[in-house]
């Protein structure tokens, strides 16, 4: 894994939303991120659970980030929204919790013929699990490039927890897990890693039971970082959320089950 980024800096105009309709990837310059797992709910006809999930769409491949904790919901989630288990390419997890990996033996019964990338630090029973599957199985230790256009942070905080960052013509998109190692960390080491400014901050924040001052005080560093756009959800907590939705007002992007965020990538 390549431990310094290239990045290239677009001139284009970008534009970001968040709808709730069925799934069509549109133009292939667009990057498409529909919420599929989670306990914040968006659309209605989706069935909610405690975890996290999302399919990536736009890229040289499809990426599925996260798998929720129940397989047979996220399954149903994407039947429900017209998304096709075999157009998976890759699965990215972000950290070993059954919240974000309980969904992926159920995920590799339906459509084994993926590769898995999962933080170094997860155990080899798992690993051995994944291959069992029929599944390639990929690790992370240190931030790098994935691919095209998709960037890890490497393995962070004591969970060892990794985040994705995708960089598009407006800037990073970065989606957290849980962001147990702190989500002003988790964006200060993105911008550290590719030298981006930060388009859209989305996933778990990990504040859920974190008091006003704590909160407030992320708020201020993650605005000091120039961070444009914010969608938070899962373990984020409501009190959280209400006070990211003031802060960036509408620059906040509903990002709960269902959510459809696109984003222009060149």
């Amino acid at each position: 894994m390549p431990h310094h980024l290239t990045s290239l800096f677009f001139l284009a105009l970008a534009l970001t939303q968040a709808d709730a309709g069925h799934a069509n990837p549109g133009r292939p310059d667009v990057l498409r991120i529909t919420v599929l797992f989670n306990n914040v709910e968006h659309q209605s006809g989706l069935e909610a659970g405690w975890g996290f999930s999302c399919l990536i769409q736009g890229l040289a491949g499809t990426i599925l980030f996260d798998t929720g904790g129940d397989g047979g919901v996220l399954l149903s989630n994407m039947h429900r929204l017209g998304l096709e288990p075999h157009a998976v390419d890759t699965i990215v997890l972000s950290h070993i919790h059954g919240d974000h990996t309980g969904g992926l033996d159920a995920f590799l019964a339906k459509h084994g013929a993926v590769e898995v990338i999962m933080p170094e630090a997860f155990p080899a029973s798992f690993r051995q699990a994944v291959a069992d599957r029929g599944a390639r199985v990929g690790t992370v230790r240190q931030g790098g490039r994935l691919m095209d256009d998709v960037y890890t942070t490497g393995e962070l905080g004591a969970l060892h927890e990794q985040s994705l960052l995708l960089d598009t013509a407006k800037g990073l998109v970065i989606i957290t897990g849980c962001a147990h190692p702190g989500i002003d960390r988790i964006a200060q080491e993105a911008v550290r890693l590719t030298g981006r400014p930060i388009h859209l901050l989305m996933g778990g924040f990990h504040l859920l039971g974190a008091d006003r001052p704590e909160i407030q005080a992320i708020i201020a560093r993650l605005q000091a970082l120039g961070v444009e756009q914010v969608a938070p959800s899962h373990c984020t907590g409501d009190a959280a959320i209400a006070l990211f939705r003031q802060a960036w007002g509408g620059n906040f992007v509903e990002g709960g089950l269902g959510a459809v965020i696109r984003v222009l990538l060149r």
